[in-house]
């Protein structure tokens, strides 16, 4: 771990007006209390809107800024972007990697790019040309062909508006629900298998992981509700699974943490296939820290509590050469 004398003060950015507001109060106040307990002087700083934010930071004199903002300009790289050019240190990867992060149609495409495996796809562009009326015929013969898909708003995070479909029939109520989020949508090929995330670690140029999480909830998929309300998932780390599968897993997530360039940390969230081959859905650069997140489950099994997480987090940005 990187210990920097540098590191006393940290600003926790929180709230914002996207979606997943709601998830970014939960984290930031995990947030605020793990960091206060990992001996640091914690300035909290919830706000509502991007000009109350950079308000907030022009005043701060943190040392480091912790991004606890879920969804829309806090995490798709506009806060990174000025936090950089007002020549502060926060949290994560950087503007560019944020934003093919946080657009999950480009992100797939330099996964396809670069060899990594991910669930075919048809993108569709709500103000197009070519309508999503028009595009009809060929979505109901993909879910015909493909049994199931997922259909997902391009841009959100934390499952919101996300619904599986295997039928025609439903087909256009989940565009509707997508498309209320997001101008773009994502018709995805159904995995079928297991749900895993992988926290991906990176100090400098070397980058690891930590254990696995193998999420199985106990109805239905794992929704909104199944990821936020305690007792309705369980969660198993280390995930079992048998060594070769463990470590192409790791590779696989690494390689999508690399091919976005990120830094510092990501949440990798993938599916494993009945065969034992893992398809990489998203990388989050900014993931939930609320009491039922993921991140913190992988650090526990690291042998990291939380304040420790939050302060290696910490010390790791404000060191890190941005790209």
């Amino acid at each position: 771990m990187i210990d920097s004398p540098r590191l006393k003060r940290v600003a926790v950015l929180y709230g914002g007006n996207s979606p997943e507001r709601e998830v970014s109060l939960s984290s930031g106040a995990s947030v605020c209390k793990g960091l206060g307990e990992a001996g640091l002087d914690v300035e909290p700083l919830e706000r509502e809107t991007a000009g109350e934010f950079i308000d907030a930071i022009s005043r701060s004199k943190a040392d480091v800024f912790f991004v606890a903002l879920h969804g829309g300009w806090g995490e798709d790289g506009r806060l990174q972007s000025v936090l950089e050019l007002m020549g502060r240190s926060y949290t994560g990867s950087g503007p560019g990697s944020c934003a093919l992060a946080m657009d999950k149609a480009a992100s797939k495409a330099v996964f396809a790019k670069r060899g990594i495996p991910t669930p075919q796809a048809m993108t569709l562009k709500r103000d197009s040309t070519v309508s999503v009326k028009d595009a009809s015929t060929r979505l109901e013969k993909l879910v015909r062909r493909w049994g199931k898909v997922v259909v997902k708003p391009s841009g959100c995070g934390s499952t919101v508006g996300i619904t599986i479909v295997d039928s025609p029939e439903t087909l256009a109520g989940a565009i509707d629900e997508a498309s209320r989020l997001d101008g773009t949508i994502l018709v995805e090929r159904y995995i079928a298998g297991k749900e895993i995330t992988v926290t991906v670690w990176q100090e400098g140029s070397v980058i690891r992981c930590l254990p696995a999480i193998e999420i199985v909830p106990k109805k239905g998929f794992y929704t909104y509700e199944a990821k936020y309300t305690p007792g309705r998932t369980d969660y198993l780390c280390p995930a079992p699974l048998e060594k070769a599968v463990a470590e192409r897993v790791e590779k696989i997530s690494a390689a999508a943490h690399r091919s976005l360039g990120c830094g510092v940390y990501s949440r990798v969230d993938l599916r494993l296939s009945d065969k034992g081959v893992p398809y990489v859905l998203e990388v989050n650069t900014a993931p939930g820290m609320t009491a039922t997140s993921l991140v913190p489950k992988s650090a526990r099994a690291e042998g990291w509590d939380f304040p420790e997480l939050l302060r290696r987090i910490s010390e790791n940005s404000l060191a890190a050469e941005r790209k």
